[in-house]
């Protein structure tokens, strides 16, 4: 079983685009947003990939992802994700030895960017890049679930 160790930050300024490597677009739906068991199914770049995420304790929770046919990932958001869905750019930031990601939201958020670091472990120390604000780990507003279930409540 794969453990995520995930911190997450609202970004103050867009200083993470020159930082950037890699940019990524996003489309994400989900099959079900149960706090205890989370599906999501994901495009992107042209990839696809279904994901299961267990409930969060804190900063841990258990996480499986496995990459799926992108045509097959595309038909399931279309078909079964209903209003949950999710639009994003996402851009990677090698920081100091870490990799941040960095999400600007398109829909249903437009205007929201958040910042994510996976560590190897909870504890683990790491410096903040120029771009990071305050801390959002642990608030179920940030997830990417509630964000798509808010889109659902608001179409």
């Amino acid at each position: 079983m794969a453990k995520e160790i995930e911190r997450k930050f609202l970004v103050v300024n867009d200083s993470y685009k020159e930082l950037c490597n890699t940019v990524l677009n996003i489309s994400q739906g989900y099959i079900t947003t149960d706090k205890k068991a989370v599906v999501r199914v994901r495009t992107c770049n042209e990839k696809g990939f279904l994901t299961i995420k267990g409930e969060n304790s804190g900063a841990v929770r258990d996480e499986w992802e496995y990459p799926i046919p992108v045509d097959d990932a595309k038909e399931m958001i279309r078909k079964l994700a209903g209003n949950t869905v999710i639009a994003k750019t996402r851009y990677l930031i090698d920081f100091k030895g870490f990799r941040w990601e960095v999400d600007e939201f398109h829909s249903p958020a437009a205007g929201l960017v958040v910042a994510e670091i996976e560590l190897p472990d909870e504890s683990t120390e790491f410096p903040l890049p120029p771009f990071i604000g305050e801390e959002v780990t642990g608030n179920p507003a940030y997830y990417n679930s509630s964000i798509a279930a808010a889109g659902k409540l608001n179409s």
